[in-house]
C-alpha cells in the first residue's frame, strides 16, 4: 500500500512562488506515474500535471502556462511542484496521485492519494 503525503503549501501574494512535494512511503515508487490535481468547491478536481516513472517525459494543463514545473527524486521517493508567478485562481488544495499503470490526465485511473495540502494566493 502506498501512502502519500503533500507538503509545502501556504499563503502568498500574487506573482510569488511556492515548491509543493509529494513523499511516498510503501510501495516502488520508481514504478509509479506522479501527478498532481487541485480542488476547489467551484471545479472540483483539476488536473495540474503529471510526470512518468522515470521522469523523462512530463505533461502540464494548458492553464499551467510555463509557469509550474513537475520533477521527481527516485532516490528520495519525492514528486515535487514548482510554481511561479501564482494567480489568486491558483488558490486550490493540491494533491498528489499515483498511478501504477500510467493515464496521467484522468484522477480516476489514479490508484493512490494524498491528503493534499492548502495554497492560497491573495491579491
Amino acid at each position: 500500500q502506498v501512502q502519500l503525503v503533500e507538503s509545502g503549501g501556504g499563503s502568498v501574494q500574487t506573482g510569488g512562488s511556492l515548491t509543493l512535494s509529494c513523499t511516498a512511503t510503501g510501495g516502488d515508487f520508481g514504478r509509479l506515474a506522479m501527478g498532481w490535481f487541485r480542488r476547489t468547491p467551484e471545479k472540483g478536481r483539476e488536473y495540474v500535471g503529471a510526470i512518468s516513472p522515470s521522469g523523462d517525459n512530463i505533461y502540464y494543463a494548458d492553464y499551467v502556462e510555463g509557469r509550474f514545473t513537475i520533477s521527481r527524486d527516485n532516490a528520495k521517493n519525492t514528486v515535487y511542484l514548482q510554481m511561479n508567478s501564482l494567480k489568486p485562481e491558483d488558490t486550490a488544495v493540491y494533491l498528489c496521485g499515483a498511478e501504477v499503470n500510467p493515464a496521467y490526465f484522468y484522477p480516476s485511473m489514479y490508484d493512490y492519494w494524498g491528503k493534499g495540502t492548502q495554497v492560497t494566493v491573495s491579491s
